[in-house]
């Protein structure tokens, strides 16, 4: 007999109601045990979604408070990464290709949405394979992909970049804005100088996605040196509830350990595989000026020398503009981004501040703290 699975069968069990309720109580009780406020950080743009989606800040006790994380790779681009994304594109004969979210996001110029009704040819893909078709279709033109992304999509840039010199394509360059999470994660437990920083921070949910590329590995650190329990989380609610229950049990047992709830993607080493392809044609950046949380050294990545000749960046260096720029005053996404503020604490949050009109980066992405409140927080 054939059995017929929907998509649907395949999630239904992480969304279940009477499951969730279930680590609702759990969690209910742990809480009582534990006589402070506890503020748990998903790092992760992709679990503050989940989070406000499914109303689970609704059902915390008053003394576990989500804090939400720079994991979000459009929220943490700033201004000047897309001023050369902008200046790339207005080149004659370019076409500049990108992920959807990053076309919205506004740069000291306009953004790339600005460029493209300027005359630009910007375009946005889902995969960065789809580059390799735009470049074959249009062998007079440049196509510059300006790839974004944590550890989870470095990979297949490095793929695309494989491709591009196996198939000998030579009308593809690379702006490359891939960012590493542990480093980050270090910035908000500690400053340059090594010494502790102000946050609010007593336990994080690891992202999925980064872990099962990076590994639950990555983290250890934070549990040994930082004590802050790491719990590597999936996305679904089920996931989320499960992971904030067993860093309750850590906090109460006295413990700081990397757990991993996630284990039906995520190993300890990750995938080897797509660390070696990552290796093989990046190296390690001096530092990444990341939106609202400055520089941060060694958190992103670069190409390799040897394959300069596929460096937007250095090819177009001339034209680039060099200058900082900040964000407008009155926003509030750096906060939020270190843990610091929630995005009703800004006060042009769902007012100046709209998906429509973003004037912060954390607005314009699907992946963003404001979009999340505004799409599902019922506090326009």
């Amino acid at each position: 007999m054939k059995v017929s699975i929907k998509l649907s069968n395949l999630y239904d069990d992480f969304r279940n109601p009477k499951t969730i309720e279930a680590y609702a109580k759990l969690i209910e009780k742990d809480a009582k045990i534990i006589d402070r406020d506890i503020g748990i950080m998903e790092v992760c743009g992709g679990h503050t979604h989940t989070i406000m989606k499914y109303g689970l800040p609704q059902l915390m006790p008053k003394n576990i408070h989500f804090v939400h994380g720079p994991g979000c790779p459009v929220c943490i681009m700033p201004k000047e990464r897309i001023d050369h994304a902008y200046t790339l594109a207005m080149q004659p004969d370019v076409i500049l290709v990108t992920l959807g979210d990053m076309i919205k996001v506004p740069g000291s110029n306009g953004s790339l949405q600005d460029a493209r009704a300027n005359g630009a040819d910007v375009r946005f893909v889902y995969s960065p394979m789809d580059v390799l078709e735009i470049a074959k279709a249009n062998p007079t033109k440049k196509v510059i992909f300006f790839a974004i992304g944590f550890e989870t999509t470095t990979p297949m840039t490095a793929a695309l970049l494989e491709s591009v010199i196996k198939q000998k394509i030579d009308n593809v360059l690379f702006h490359i804005n891939h960012v590493t999470v542990p480093e980050v994660m270090t910035t908000l437990m500690i400053d340059g100088e090594n010494r502790p920083v102000e946050n609010k921070i007593d336990a994080f949910l690891g992202p999925s996605h980064v872990s099962v590329i990076a590994g639950s590995a990555i983290y250890e650190p934070f549990a040994s040196i930082y004590k802050r329990p790491v719990v590597v989380s999936g996305f679904e609610p089920v996931d989320v509830m499960q992971s904030i229950h067993m860093i309750l049990r850590q906090i109460i047992e006295g413990r700081s350990e990397v757990e991993v709830e996630y284990k039906r993607a995520v190993s300890k080493n990750g995938n080897e595989k797509a660390q070696g392809l990552i290796e093989k044609y990046f190296e390690k950046a001096p530092f990444f000026s990341w939106r609202g949380l400055g520089k941060v050294e060694k958190s992103s990545w670069k190409l390799r020398d040897e394959f300069s000749m596929y460096d937007a960046e250095k090819i177009y260096s001339e034209i680039l503009p060099t200058k900082e720029c900040q964000d407008h005053k009155l926003c509030r996404c750096g906060d939020i981004l270190k843990g610091l503020a929630t995005p009703p604490d800004c006060t042009i949050f769902g007012t100046l501040c709209k998906p429509s009109n973003p004037t912060g980066s954390c607005m314009v992405s699907s992946e963003g703290a404001c979009a999340a409140y505004y799409k599902y927080g019922n506090i326009k």
